[in-house]
């Protein structure tokens, strides 16, 4: 029989099953690649955070003349000459979470074990949705995922499940409420759907994720399900307000289902009165979610989990270790306080997947979810809660606090700053030098963004806050120092003349 591989160059980097013909290509070729990410980190990610090119640069730069994609290759092409159009095409154009000045959404530098762990899943490949297609991978899920149950405070009869991060997550808990909280409000014999949906409210605040609206959205329900309740001054949903919305809306025949409470909010870090919104829920009969995906990790620190207090009396909570856990991506989770409401969500069982011996089935893990198979995700983080320790964790979640806090005092010092105080590691300021025109103010705040990302010391992202632009720096770079980010607010002041001259010169 004619061998297979021998179409290509490098046949043991696809025929790679005798060690002696392949362990040595497959040895040369992980230096290749490690050699390369290292490359990556020390020559491009550590020297600026983004490229200063603009899309259509980047986009000419990358498609070519035709600025479209280019057809598939008809041929094969050696290790060393696609490692050569990585090192070429993609390292410098990438965004470099790892650069000590880059303060992005809630892009951490992934913890080196993190990225070993992918290296392991990835060779191991096991599909985490049936039993036999990942058994082991089964029984790390459960146990990370109750290491996150213990953090979120749910006991026993919780559950936790991973997920791709916190949009389904959110997704996730929302298609429970509809299928058990709202059938039980309603008496309703089977999970509603359609014309059944009507009717239903739906409370978040103005600084809900955005994934709030989409889940209800998808999940069916007519566009008027989501009723949005003012913040408080500190960007915060109390429960005064939500609970005189629910009293309004239960005058006019309406169903309250579900309060979604967010605890580390995306635009400002803000921490809802979780329980002061448990009182309402507990009062009405409500499902209470918390998006805690980038403020649970909070729970890590000894001395910063009161900043995110109450999560224990949630129904059910999305966590993102791939926010400030400082995990690879992806992955997301969300933990329920009854382990039985995602088995009668997620319950249905396709006939391939049967089991011979009921009394013997083993967990599925398709079974709590809406995935089917899932990638081992929670091989990287086992691992790394391993290498670092709740307190290792602990530490780095109150660095970056602590480099916010730096970022809002040195502001505050300045004086032509306005800062929004953090309640974590979020800080959200405009600069507002003396010769600004103030109906300028928030177009210079985007000019100095770009200002800021073309000079390379930094990069901050922006947000709209009551009308009004502001640089945002999302801190969740563990890499970073207070003197980076003194470098950040000096290249800021420094490139201020060129933003002030871009928005009032013609």
């Amino acid at each position: 029989m004619p061998d297979p591989f021998d179409f290509h160059p490098e046949p043991g980097l696809i025929g790679f099953r005798d060690p002696a013909t392949a362990r040595g290509p497959l040895e040369e070729l992980g230096r290749a690649v490690w050699d390369a990410s290292l490359d990556y980190l020390y020559e491009e990610a550590m020297r600026r955070p983004v490229s200063p090119a603009s899309y259509p640069e980047m986009r000419r730069g990358f498609f070519g003349p035709s600025n479209e994609p280019a057809p598939p290759p008809d041929g094969p092409s050696t290790s060393t000459a696609i490692l050569g159009e990585f090192r070429e095409r993609v390292a410098p154009y990438v965004f470099n979470s790892q650069h000590p000045g880059a303060y992005s959404y809630f892009t951490p530098p992934p913890l080196p074990i993190s990225i070993a762990a992918e290296v392991l899943g990835q060779w191991i490949h096991q599909g985490v949705d049936v039993w036999a297609a990942g058994p082991v991978a089964a029984l790390v899920e459960e146990e990370v995922t109750a290491w996150l149950r213990a953090l979120v405070g749910h006991g026993p009869g919780s559950w936790g499940v991973l997920t791709s991060g916190g949009v389904m997550a959110n997704l996730m808990a929302l298609t429970v409420a509809r299928d058990v909280q709202l059938p039980a409000l309603r008496g309703l014999r089977e999970p509603p759907r359609g014309s059944a949906l009507e009717g239903v409210r739906v409370y978040a605040s103005d600084q809900a994720h955005f994934s709030i609206a989409r889940a209800l959205d998808v999940l069916g329900f007519p566009p008027e399900t989501l009723r949005v309740v003012g913040s408080d001054e500190r960007f915060r949903l109390r429960g005064a307000p939500v609970e005189a919305a629910v009293r309004e809306d239960l005058a006019q025949g309406l169903t309250p289902l579900a309060i979604a409470a967010v605890s580390g909010s995306t635009n400002t870090g803000s921490v809802d009165l979780v329980g002061e919104l448990a009182e309402v829920a507990g009062r009405h009969g409500m499902w209470l979610h918390v998006d805690a995906a980038y403020g649970g990790a909070a729970r890590f620190s000894r001395r910063d989990a009161r900043r995110v207090p109450d999560l224990e009396l949630a129904d059910s909570v999305t966590i993102d270790p791939h926010k400030w856990f400082f995990q690879a991506y992806d992955i997301g989770g969300l933990v329920v306080r009854r382990r039985e409401d995602l088995l009668r969500t997620f319950h249905r069982e396709p006939e391939y997947y049967r089991y011979p011996s009921p009394e013997d089935a083993p967990l599925n893990w398709y079974q709590y979810t809406i995935e089917g198979t899932r990638r081992f995700r929670a091989l990287k983080l086992w691992l790394s809660w391993k290498h670092l320790g709740t307190h290792g964790f602990g530490h780095l979640v109150e660095h970056t606090n602590d480099l916010a806090a730096h970022l809002a005092r040195r502001c505050r010092e300045l004086g032509s700053f306005e800062v929004v105080e953090p309640e974590l590691s979020v800080v959200c300021f405009r600069h507002l030098p003396e010769d600004l025109p103030p109906d300028l103010a928030d177009a210079y705040q985007d000019r100095l963004q770009r200002a800021l990302e073309v000079d390379g010391r930094g990069w901050v992202s922006t947000t709209r806050l009551r009308g009004r632009t502001y640089l945002r720096a999302g801190i969740v770079n563990y890499l970073s120092t207070p003197g980076d980010v003194d470098a950040v607010v000096d290249a800021l002041l420094e490139r201020s003349p060129e933003a002030l001259r871009a928005v009032t010169e013609p």
